[in-house]
């Protein structure tokens, strides 16, 4: 960009008529997930540029702290030597082969690595192409389990999944999904699909307080488990953290319950940890936290480091089993992508498992956890936050219109996107769920950047409650 009193250089003429003409561009062809559209088309769009460490550049060379981690998935930050030379490598070997009927050695590694960092038992990868497709293949999975296993037991079609809880838009994934804006406009497409109330410790749905509640939500779990006894054929969960929910944290123990409760009604359990898998809970898995190995575990998101779109869904020997046979026993899986497995994937994959041994980046978390969580509670008591609540490195703070009754702000005051818009323009960039402050940054983050990223949205929120606060006054 120009300087005041001085003339553009050619370049820098160019690069503002290039901005001008991406932007009527993107408002005339481009399609936004995830977007109100007419919000969209009213403002200059945010085009990005390159990337750099944790920072993001747009097209005019404003730099931005990335705190959600280009949608949850970036690990190690933008650009990261070994991850691109992995990439480059394979590049100059072939780019795409099919596993459909053939093989090749980065998929081969990659299903070999994910086995020995998986929890023990599971043993079996098949690959997909992103978080809603690692879901629909072990929902696909354990339905056909049920029905060609040695006893079949065919009654076993449904599915037991929270409050509040998503797995991705695809039809299967929108039918477990329990968030109405996302999903209720569907429902005419949907199978239907047994919901146990979520363990949010803030808005509990039972009217019941940590710790005398004594996880009382694990007993409307099993109250259904019971109720359809023989007829459910797994239990869904994202562990330990709800994502889209607006991150609510799971109580210590509901994993290990649900695992409890699945042995005991002989049901299968899904472990969805395309959010909260490789690192994002300080483990490499959320489900190391409560010793838990599922049936299913289901990758995506920060599987290559955030750079390739790449998915895994892992399963034991028993459910593998069962799937086992010649072309005309009829007991294939008959579930592929093109892309599945696709060697650029796999190739980026590895070389981001070989970054979290390289520069110890599981050991270096509990530092950077701490110091997140030690900051966030700064916000506790601030007007207009109702909750705080953290996991590893995942942030959250819920914002409320009033503290005491818990009442959330009318949807058409779109307060949390006004502070994410004004930490914007403290060179944050942030994306909230509804008026939940998202706290996700690259595990790359130094202690410095983290203080940054608080300060700048600490910032933000005063700012904002300054304007609600002057906007109820008049």
């Amino acid at each position: 960009m120009s300087t005041c009193g001085t003339e553009p250089s050619s370049n820098e003429a160019r690069a503002e008529v290039d901005a001008d003409l991406l932007r009527g561009w993107d408002h005339a062809h481009l399609w936004h997930p995830f977007t109100p559209l007419a919000d969209w088309y009213a403002t200059d769009p945010l085009i990005i540029a390159s990337g750099d460490g944790i920072y993001l550049y747009d097209i005019e060379g404003n730099r931005y702290l990335d705190a959600v981690s280009s949608l949850w998935c970036n690990v190690h930050g933008h650009r990261h030597p070994t991850i691109d030379a992995a990439i480059r490598d394979q590049l100059d070997r072939v780019a795409h082969s099919t596993l459909l009927g053939a093989s090749h050695a980065p998929s081969i590694a990659l299903a070999r690595r994910l086995v020995e960092l998986a929890p023990p038992g599971l043993t079996r990868v098949f690959f997909s192409d992103d978080g809603a497709t690692a879901v629909e293949v072990a929902l696909k999975m354990a339905f056909q389990y049920w029905r060609q296993k040695a006893n079949p037991e065919p009654q076993r079609t449904r599915f037991l999944a929270l409050s509040g809880a998503y797995h991705g838009d695809t039809i299967g994934d929108v039918s477990l999904g329990g968030v109405a804006r996302f999903h209720a406009l569907f429902e005419p497409l949907l199978f239907a699909t047994l919901r146990a109330p979520a363990p949010h410790c803030y808005r509990c749905p039972l009217g019941l307080a940590r710790p005398d509640c004594r996880t009382a939500c694990l007993d409307e779990v099993e109250r259904l488990l019971a109720a359809h006894r023989g007829e459910v054929a797994a239990v869904v969960v994202e562990p330990l953290v709800q994502g889209a929910a607006g991150m609510i944290v799971h109580p210590d123990g509901y994993l290990k319950g649900l695992r409890t409760l699945c042995d005991r009604y002989d049901t299968l359990l899904i472990a969805d940890e395309v959010a909260v898998g490789f690192g994002r809970t300080g483990t490499m898995f959320a489900c190391e936290q409560e010793q838990v190995t599922p049936d299913f575990l289901c990758l995506a998101k920060g599987i290559t480091g955030g750079y390739l779109p790449l998915a895994a869904t892992l399963t034991t020997e028993r459910v593998h089993a069962e799937f086992v046979g010649d072309a005309a026993a009829g007991r294939t899986f008959c579930h592929g992508h093109t892309y599945g497995g696709n060697p650029l994937g796999a190739a980026a994959a590895l070389a981001s498992l070989r970054v979290f041994d390289e520069e110890k980046t599981l050991q270096s978390l509990p530092v950077k956890c701490a110091r997140l969580a030690a900051r966030l509670e700064e916000f506790r008591g601030l007007p207009h936050v109702g909750d705080v609540r953290s996991r590893g490195l995942i942030g959250a703070v819920e914002l409320v219109e009033d503290v005491v009754l818990k009442r959330p702000f009318p949807t058409s005051m779109q307060f949390g996107a006004k502070i994410c818009a004004a930490a914007r323009k403290r060179g944050v960039l942030m994306r909230s769920l509804g008026d939940v402050l998202v706290f996700m940054p690259p595990m790359s983050i130094p202690g410095n950047a983290l203080d940054e990223l608080i300060d700048a949205v600490l910032a933000s929120l005063y700012e904002c409650s300054s304007e609600q606060t002057g906007a109820t006054t008049n």
